[in-house]
């Protein structure tokens, strides 16, 4: 076990591996059902899109923890979900299958540009104030994650605001958070694993922990043949292009898959792996010097690439690496059998998801909570009395939270450096590629905006 996964070295044990891939499956546990639920409203059988929603993490994360020998988890991500439904399906007229299609080309576009390293040129163009700014924002977002999946935080009046404290799940959310947060300071082993079966326990007689209705795991696989393999049939890749005026159409929505996608990753792998060490100095030299993939963050990037063109084989929108990955990480996941353990929850999910569900939001998250807290430190390392390097790293840390997009929050960073050092007259130390990103950003929003 030590030398596949070299535990001794990344100064880690199999106990707190273990202990760190059950928290990660169980703060993202809810993906189970959560994303049969959204793409079943596109017209997909709820118990296909089940099974390739939990084959998809399965292989992807067996990439991350096996290849790349990192503790990420792997899933069909929320927001890209949506995205294919509502505004590839719903609202511009595309049949699931091409949906589909448009995510398995996504996805190897990801492969070509990681394979010619360009994700891992971006990721090195981008200033290290920037990087803090993002470690901190992720921190923000997971916890705004928590917060709003639970429904602390509500918009009912049109503006962000506090909700009554008048129903059992907050109640049971604030006795989480509180025993998780009593438990970290008291520095007890596995105390973020304890908080969320702990609360997940009290919440039985709170009626908060209850199982949700599924299909049986049978069902789901006599279903699967109708999602399986669906972007080569006819209805598929085929269909995507048969009709010239929507070609323009279709690039778009490939480009907004992509590159949401694309910096969904990046941001997760900055602002989890720069903190705990996973992606050290020496990491990244490696990366820089050597051909083929020989770093941990070449392969884990690879790992990401392949785990969407799966997923859409299998049946399902893009799978990207999950920023609840950072929940195992704080309980101190370090190395991919972390990953290992999360594939192997995944696949005793597939039996026994009635009790996988059981498992509520108030439980998971106070864990998101905490490790967002863990998680701003990075803003410490960023001189907030020097405005020009204030401004880009507000913007790169706050509106991951506000606009509820790792994506976004990187856009808005990179438009506001290239900005500040335009007006300072540096424009000789925006990198080359970040001068492209940033105007496929901008291109993409004015896209979005068009369509």
């Amino acid at each position: 076990m030590d030398r596949l996964f070299k535990l001794k070295q990344n100064g880690t044990t199999v106990g707190r591996e273990v202990i760190a891939g059950l928290t990660t499956f169980f703060a993202m546990a809810y993906i189970i059902i959560v994303n049969p639920s959204i793409l079943s409203e596109a017209g997909m059988e709820w118990g296909a899109v089940f099974l390739a929603t939990i084959i998809a993490s399965i292989i992807g994360t067996l990439i991350m923890g096996l290849v790349a020998n990192v503790p990420y988890a792997q899933a069909p991500g929320m927001g890209l979900n949506t995205f294919f439904v509502y505004t590839v399906c719903f609202a511009l007229g595309f049949t699931w299958q091409q949906a589909l299609s448009m995510v398995f080309i996504c996805g190897i576009i990801n492969i070509v540009i990681t394979v010619t390293k360009l994700r891992k040129y971006i990721i090195k163009a981008i200033p290290r104030s920037l990087q803090n700014a993002i470690g901190g924002g992720i921190g923000i977002f997971v916890a705004y994650l928590g917060l709003l999946n639970v429904g602390i935080i509500n918009f009912s009046s049109g503006v962000p605001a506090l909700s009554t404290l008048n129903q059992a799940p907050f109640w049971l959310f604030l006795i989480g958070l509180v025993l998780t947060v009593v438990l970290l300071v008291c520095k007890v082993k596995g105390a973020i694993l304890i908080g969320i079966i702990v609360t997940t326990l009290i919440g039985i007689p709170m009626q908060v922990t209850t199982t949700s209705e599924t299909i049986s795991f049978i069902d789901a696989c006599q279903q699967l043949p109708t999602t399986f393999g669906a972007i080569f049939t006819r209805d598929g890749l085929v269909s995507l292009f048969t009709d010239v005026a929507k070609i323009p159409l279709v690039l778009v929505t490939i480009f907004a898959f992509s590159i949401s996608d694309t910096f969904d990753t990046i941001g997760t792998f900055i602002g989890t792996g720069r903190r705990s060490g996973i992606f050290s100095e020496e990491d990244e030299k490696t990366m820089e010097t050597s051909r083929g993939f020989k770093s941990k963050m070449d392969k884990a990037l690879f790992a990401d690439a392949t785990a969407t063109s799966i997923g859409a084989i299998f049946g399902t929108s893009n799978t990207t690496t999950y920023v609840e990955s950072a929940a195992g990480i704080g309980a101190g996941g370090r190395t991919g059998l972390t990953s290992v353990i999360v594939a192997l929850c995944f696949a005793v999910s597939a039996f026994l998801a009635t009790f996988v569900s059981a498992i509520p939001f108030a439980a998971t998250a106070p864990a998101l909570v905490v490790v967002g807290v863990m998680m701003m430190s990075s803003f410490k390392e960023i001189k907030w009395d020097d405005f020009d390097e204030a401004v880009p790293a507000f913007f790169a840390g706050v509106f991951m939270a506000l606009c509820y997009s790792i994506s976004y929050g990187i856009a808005a960073g990179f438009i506001f450096y290239c900005i500040t050092k335009i007006c300072k007259g540096k424009i000789k130390e925006i990198h080359p590629i970040l001068w492209v990103v940033t105007g496929l950003f901008i291109l993409n929003f004015v896209l979005l905006a068009i369509i």
